[in-house]
C-alpha cells in the first residue's frame, strides 16, 4: 500500500519537502457542475441577475482562488502560476452549468489543487449570485479532469457514461431511423478521444485560448467545442476542427496532438 504523501513517519500531517525535485512544466484541469432552477438558469444565461454578470464574476473568483490555493488548503505549496482559466458550458436541458478550470506552472509540484479550487470557488460564486432566487441550487460534482508533468506523468479522467434512457413500456411497431448526435456528424477519425481531448485542453492553455472567443473567431458553434472538451461528444466535426485550427494558425493534427502519430 502506498503511503500518503502528507503524513510523516509518525503519522502527523506534514507539508511535503519538494526541494530536491526539479522544476518541470505542470498543467491540470478540473470541473464542477452546478444545477439551477429554470428561473435562476435563465437569469445567469441572459446576464440579468440582480447582482450582475454571474459568469464574469465567477470566472474572476475562480482565477483569484487558484492563486490563493495555498492559503485555503493547509498543506499546499505556494506556487507561481503562469496561467489560470475558468470556462463555462451551459447545459440547458437540465438547467446546469459545467465549469472547467485550468492551471499551469513550471515548478517542483503539481497544480491539481489549484484547478480544483478554481472550479469549486467558481461554482460557489454562481450559488452566491443566484441564491436570492434559488437556494436549492446544487453543486453536483467536483473532479479532476486531467494533469500532466512530474514523476507521476499524465492523468486523464474516464469519460462519464450517461445513464441509459428508461425502456419504453410499449415498443413502437414502426422502424425509426437511428438518431445522430450533432457532435458526431462528420467527426474526424480519432485514435484516442481522451488523449485528443487532453491534447486540445493543453493546446488551449498553451495558447491562452478561451473556448467562447476562439469558437466565435472561427465561426464554430461554441456548443460543439464545449461538447468535446467536457466529454459529452467523442469528437469535433471535421469542418469545425479545420476552422478552429485555421483560426489558431496550426494544423488539425498539431491541435489534437496527432503530429507525431503515423
Amino acid at each position: 500500500m502506498s503511503k500518503l504523501s502528507h503524513l510523516d513517519d509518525q503519522g502527523r500531517a506534514s507539508m511535503v519537502d519538494v526541494s530536491a525535485k526539479g522544476a518541470t512544466e505542470r498543467t491540470a484541469s478540473a470541473e464542477a457542475v452546478i444545477v439551477l432552477s429554470k428561473e435562476a438558469y435563465d437569469l445567469v444565461i441572459s446576464g440579468t441577475a440582480k447582482k450582475g454578470d454571474v459568469l464574469a464574476t465567477a470566472r474572476i473568483a475562480g482565477i483569484m482562488a487558484a492563486k490563493k490555493t495555498s492559503e485555503l488548503i493547509p498543506l499546499c505549496h505556494p506556487l507561481a502560476l503562469s496561467h489560470a482559466s475558468v470556462d463555462f458550458t451551459p447545459e440547458p436541458e437540465r438547467h446546469a452549468l459545467r465549469i472547467v478550470a485550468g492551471a499551469r506552472t513550471t515548478g517542483p509540484t503539481g497544480v491539481e489543487m489549484e484547478a480544483l479550487t478554481a472550479a469549486s470557488v467558481a461554482a460557489l460564486t454562481v450559488y452566491d449570485m443566484v441564491k436570492a432566487v434559488d437556494r436549492s441550487a446544487v453543486i453536483e460534482s467536483i473532479r479532476l479532469l486531467s494533469k500532466s508533468g512530474g514523476k507521476s506523468g499524465t492523468f486523464v479522467a474516464e469519460e462519464e457514461t450517461p445513464a441509459p434512457p428508461p425502456a419504453a413500456s410499449k415498443p413502437s411497431p414502426r422502424k425509426t431511423a437511428p438518431q445522430v448526435l450533432i457532435h458526431e456528424v462528420a467527426a474526424p477519425k480519432m485514435g484516442n478521444p481522451s488523449r485528443e481531448r487532453e491534447a486540445l485542453r493543453t493546446f488551449m492553455l498553451d495558447r491562452r485560448l478561451r473556448a467562447t472567443e476562439w469558437a466565435k473567431s472561427a465561426s464554430v458553434p461554441v456548443n460543439e467545442l464545449y461538447g468535446f472538451l467536457s466529454g459529452r461528444s467523442r469528437g469535433l466535426p471535421a469542418q469545425s476542427a479545420e476552422k478552429l485550427a485555421k483560426a489558431a494558425r496550426v494544423s488539425v493534427d498539431a491541435m489534437l496532438g496527432r503530429k507525431n502519430e503515423r
